[in-house]
């Protein structure tokens, strides 16, 4: 293991300016992908602040008993998909909309009788806030005798679960195309140095060295650039985020297991860019 390790560090010192040119590629290759994925972390948690504003809303019957609905609250908490359930009597409907409608505030003051129903307000649990787990909650409500109506913006639901699929598909397409670059330019880099110690090599298939010997160098340099790119990578789309959050928007940067993901990411292409390439050439040497 320790002669693995020393002959992988060896081939940085053979060939530095190559070695520094791949480490330096795939760095930009994960840093171009870092910055989509700053702006993925932020879509994602604005798209969350978003969808805790989904709310659905069950109108009542006028006269439906307060001991009807209180069982009512509580069946509806006991829902898998629903965090509350919370009753808006139809004076504090009223009074809401006295307060936060300015506009109307004089025209509903003159009302002599409260044209607005009493209703149950419902939010749901982070990752319910999709449009299936929404209309199966609301199919549930009008099995209710005493609801008259429910309401929760399908349309704007049915968008918001657009949006997510469109930035995990631009994401999956944009960070499968950035891993096959940085596998390609790993696998040329190892190739050339495979075609460099040619001689080398077949005097170690002489003395007796298998192929595997032979290929753990390889893969731990393969795997070590990839490594040393994640963490340059890294570097630079912190040095981006702090640039957005003085000069453009207040955004936010990667926690420690999404940093972790995008060096071992680079780790694993680099791997994976040494095996497709080593093993075919050995053969060839």
């Amino acid at each position: 293991m320790t002669l693995t390790v020393r002959e992988a560090l060896l081939a940085f010192r053979r060939a530095p300016l190559l070695s520094a040119l791949s480490v330096t590629t795939i760095a930009f290759s994960l840093f171009v992908l870092g910055l989509f994925g700053l702006v993925a972390v932020n879509l994602r948690a604005a798209l969350r602040g978003v969808a805790e504003r989904v709310e659905i809303v069950a109108y009542l019957l006028p006269g439906t008993p307060i001991e009807t609905i209180t069982t009512a609250e509580q069946d509806i908490e006991a829902f898998p998909e629903v965090a509350s359930a919370d009753y808006v009597s139809e004076d504090s409907a009223l009074a809401r909309a006295r307060r936060e409608l300015v506009e109307f505030r004089a025209l509903l003051r003159e009302l002599e009788s409260n044209p607005l129903p009493g209703s149950i307000e419902i939010k749901l649990k982070p990752g319910y806030e999709d449009a299936a787990h929404v209309n199966a909650v609301a199919d549930r409500l009008r099995g209710f005798t005493f609801v008259d109506d429910v309401r929760y913006g399908r349309d704007w639901v049915e968008k918001l679960d657009r949006l997510r699929g469109l930035a995990a598909a631009v994401g999956l397409v944009v960070g499968a195309a950035f891993a096959v670059v940085a596998v390609i330019i790993i696998g040329t880099t190892i190739r050339m140095a495979v075609l460099q110690r040619s001689r080398e090599i077949a005097i170690m298939r002489l003395v007796g060295a298998t192929d595997g010997f032979i290929r753990r160098p390889f893969l731990l340099q393969g795997a070590l650039k990839g490594l040393l790119g994640g963490l340059v990578a890294v570097g630079l789309s912190y040095t981006a985020y702090v640039l957005i959050n003085r000069f453009l928007i207040s955004a936010s940067f990667f926690n420690g297991l999404q940093a972790v993901a995008i060096v071992g990411f680079g780790t694993v292409i680099g791997l994976m860019g040494s095996l497709l390439s080593v093993g075919r050439h050995l053969r060839r040497v």
